[in-house]
């Protein structure tokens, strides 16, 4: 498979506060063949949520980690060494991982649960409050106040 790379470099020349969306557009075109386990899935539950199920299955509670790190969700799993003997077939996957997901900005981690093998890790956006869209009232010149309308007298300025 062919990859492109693209030079991002024109766009940092004209365009004020997209670095950080620009870095990950130049890094996500960087990145090498990651490893695809374990497996996982992103959904988008609402317009502001979301959920990532991963598949960690012979993982415990203790042997996940989930961290926040700014705008960037890190899950490793690390198991004990525990030896059960000889094994004539390995087909359980139990080696280390860490996975990392990119974050946008105002993306809040809500919970997370592990049952039945299945990691769920529910996301939520929360705009503040100053950010969110709101109507702005219209009124019209007779509503204003006397106080607030002012009158320049051209005849009496100094020249």
């Amino acid at each position: 498979m062919r990859t492109t790379n693209f030079d991002f470099s024109p766009l940092f020349r004209s365009s004020i506060g997209f670095d950080r969306m620009l870095n990950a557009l130049e890094a996500a075109s960087r990145a090498e063949t990651m490893d695809d386990w374990p497996p996982y899935n992103i959904a988008k539950t609402s317009d502001d949520d979301y959920r990532i199920t991963m598949a960690v299955a012979g993982f415990s509670q203790d042997e996940l980690d989930l961290t926040q790190n700014q705008n960037m969700l890190i899950v490793s799993g690390q198991k004990a060494n525990a030896e059960d003997g000889e094994y004539l077939h390995h087909g359980i996957g139990g080696q280390a991982f860490q996975r990392r997901f990119e974050l946008a900005d105002h993306v809040k981690i809500m919970g997370a649960s592990l049952v039945n093998g299945l990691l769920t890790i529910d996301l939520k956006r929360e705009l503040p409050e100053e950010m969110k869209p709101h109507r702005i009232a219209i009124s019209t010149d007779s509503a204003l106040p006397e106080s607030e309308t002012k009158r320049i007298d051209t005849a009496n300025q100094a020249a």
